[in-house]
């Protein structure tokens, strides 16, 4: 086995994908010495909890916008980021508000746009209105369509292989990662647009384990509505900008060891927002790829 190769399996058994929420894992060691991993209760055994690893953050970029409105005030949402998003925001600890909002009001917000909500105003116009707002966001448009299941190779060189596939059991389980493939490749290895598309986001700065989970990474946006997103890039190398058209094939970066992982590789997802949530979707390589050893890809 290629040294490079060595390092990734071990990665993949505890570092994961981006995911909704948290998943639990049970580590135990049976009558033989051997050790297991399952996502059912065991007696016993060492209950492990995978939080969300895929911290977007998109408070700065989508945010809560109050305008003066008479005595009251228009509450409005910016979205700077170059895909639509889906929005639901809330009145909370409303006092001396009239007719605020009894639940979230949702909305689809285009790209790069400032979109009126609803507005509050005073039940005592003699009194100041408290309250406070809570945003959430989830990329894309739920109601696209995705077109087809086939994606070209996103990497050039090679051969390389599969170290963690689709529903992988230590990974690969939760709705944002679940179909999410790890390829493991050298650093350096060119990383490409799998598809044509509009870059989203990306993140250049971190070395090493860094402050976020995902490393360095590009999401680009289909016109289908599907996101695809390549982590894990080296520090310095992504080669696009957000709101750049790509190409299918045109160079995004260079795989790296960036975010949690302990060995160098690409993890590659497609996500969809299904409503204020994204989920990765199954997909297909054009190109058939080989695994690795069952133990980095079995399920559970």
């Amino acid at each position: 086995m290629p040294a490079f190769l060595r390092p990734i399996l071990i990665a993949c058994l505890l570092f994961g994908a981006p995911a909704v929420g948290a998943a639990t894992v049970y580590k135990y060691r049976d009558a033989n010495g051997v050790i297991h991993l399952t996502d059912k209760p065991v007696k016993g055994a060492r209950k492990i909890v995978f939080p969300d690893r895929m911290e977007e953050h998109l408070e700065k970029a989508v945010r809560v916008e109050r305008r003066r409105l008479g005595r009251g005030e228009a509450l409005w949402i910016v979205n700077d980021l170059y895909a639509p998003v889906e929005v639901e925001l809330r009145v909370d600890h409303a006092g001396n508000v009239a007719h605020a909002p009894a639940g979230p009001v949702r909305q689809l917000l285009p790209p790069r746009s400032r979109t009126s909500m609803f507005s509050l105003q005073p039940a005592n116009a003699a009194s100041p209105m408290r309250y406070q707002t809570r945003l959430s966001v989830a990329l894309g448009d739920p109601r696209a369509t995705p077109v087809g299941d086939t994606f070209p190779l996103p990497w050039r060189g090679g051969p390389f292989s599969v170290s963690q596939g689709a529903n992988g059991g230590y990974s690969h389980f939760t709705p944002k990662s679940r179909y999410a493939i790890d390829i493991a490749m050298p650093v350096g290895t060119p990383i490409i647009a799998s598809r044509a598309g509009v870059v989203v986001k990306t993140e250049n700065r971190q070395s090493g384990r860094g402050r976020d989970p995902s490393g360095n990474f590009v999401r680009v946006l289909h016109a289908d509505g599907t996101m695809a997103v390549y982590l894990h890039l080296s520090q310095g190398s992504v080669r696009v900008k957000e709101g750049q058209r790509v190409a299918q094939g045109a160079l995004l970066g260079l795989s790296g060891n960036t975010g949690n992982s302990t060995g160098p590789h690409l993890h590659f997802v497609v996500q969809r927002n299904t409503g204020m949530g994204l989920v990765s979707i199954p997909f297909r390589f054009a190109e058939p790829v080989q695994g690795l050893p069952a133990v980095a890809t079995r399920r559970r």
